[in-house]
């Protein structure tokens, strides 16, 4: 009987490891994934007339392998998704407007230039061809004060907030952020009347 309760606790010990182990990495995870999220796109609506106007900024989103990617000749494409919400406490968030921003740049080896476009909505809002490579960077990982929302959608003294969540194509594994599947950020604005 001793033999077998010492059997148990022998075979117990790998799966405790396991455990730990699967723990530190989730763990090592989240943090990794909180840090980018707080610190790599920054966003800052701004509420003029009759629009809610955004602003963001990726930081960390022109990397050394989206750079080489390009330079190869391929079209990358950053997309932010951008929800305008409002903040309900003690209740599911209702969300008052949506817009989807792409950005684009391919680069020709032959003539050294960039072909820079930015869609908003569908729409193509502008379009250049560039030889500065920190214009294509600003084309694709900035946006300034674009009126994205109108203000008639909301009710004056209430609290909301914008959600971006921030993609790219092509993502082969970890291009742009680790776990492929991007970054996302949000901040919150009162409507004052």
């Amino acid at each position: 009987m001793a033999a077998i309760y010492q059997m148990r606790s022998v075979s117990a010990q790998p799966s405790a490891r396991r455990l730990l182990l699967i723990v530190a990495f989730a763990s090592l995870a989240a943090t990794s994934l909180h840090a980018q999220t707080g610190n790599s796109l920054r966003i800052v609506p701004l509420v003029r007339d009759d629009h809610v106007l955004v602003s963001f900024d990726l930081r960390d989103g022109f990397t050394d392998e989206v750079r080489a990617a390009i330079k190869s000749g391929l079209k990358t494409t950053f997309t932010y998704n951008i929800d305008l919400r409002l903040d309900v406490p003690g209740w599911v968030d209702r969300t008052i407007g949506t817009s989807t921003i792409g950005a684009s740049v391919e680069y020709d080896n032959l003539t050294r230039r960039y072909t820079v476009t930015r869609v908003i909505d569908g729409h193509v809002e502008d379009a250049k061809v560039t030889e500065d490579e920190r214009v294509a960077r600003e084309y694709l990982t900035s946006l300034v004060r674009a009126p994205l929302f109108r203000t008639s959608l909301l009710e004056a003294n209430r609290e909301y907030y914008v959600r971006i969540r921030a993609t790219a194509r092509p993502s082969n594994g970890s291009i742009l952020w680790p776990f492929g599947s991007g970054t996302s950020a949000m901040a919150k604005f009162t409507f004052v009347r």
